[in-house]
């Protein structure tokens, strides 16, 4: 069960993901989206996490993948709440190659930021 407002960095967060701009956002072939997933676990001393990853599927497709265990990351099968897709709306769609380097500069940046559970961006 999640408890509490939610995780008080979510408006840096948003800063973060609005300093990354997509190349090849619309641009033919432009397929891939990157998504950012909310992660809670009381069991951690700062429960709230971001997993980040990509897709060439709907993001709310995967998040139901991811839940369901197909092709699934643990922290998220187990520990996912929601998509956070205001976070990553204004990169999406773009081209596969700029989706996986995306991927992993915002779960780098997420981090440096001070995020201290991020998953994914690989």
């Amino acid at each position: 069960m999640v408890q509490g407002a939610g995780p008080t960095w979510l408006e840096t967060a948003g800063r973060v993901a609005r300093t990354y701009k997509a190349t090849t956002r619309g641009a033919r072939g432009a397929g891939q989206r990157v998504y950012v997933i909310l992660l809670y676990d009381l069991r951690r001393p700062e429960p709230w996490g971001l997993y980040v990853g990509q897709t060439s599927r709907d993001p709310d497709l995967r998040f139901d993948q991811h839940k369901s265990g197909y092709k699934a990351s643990g922290a998220v099968r187990r520990f996912g709440v929601r998509l956070l897709p205001d976070l990553v709306e204004h990169l999406n769609p773009m081209r596969p190659w700029e989706a996986l380097e995306l991927e992993a500069a915002l779960a780098e940046g997420f981090v440096a930021a001070g995020i201290g559970w991020v998953e994914g961006g690989h």
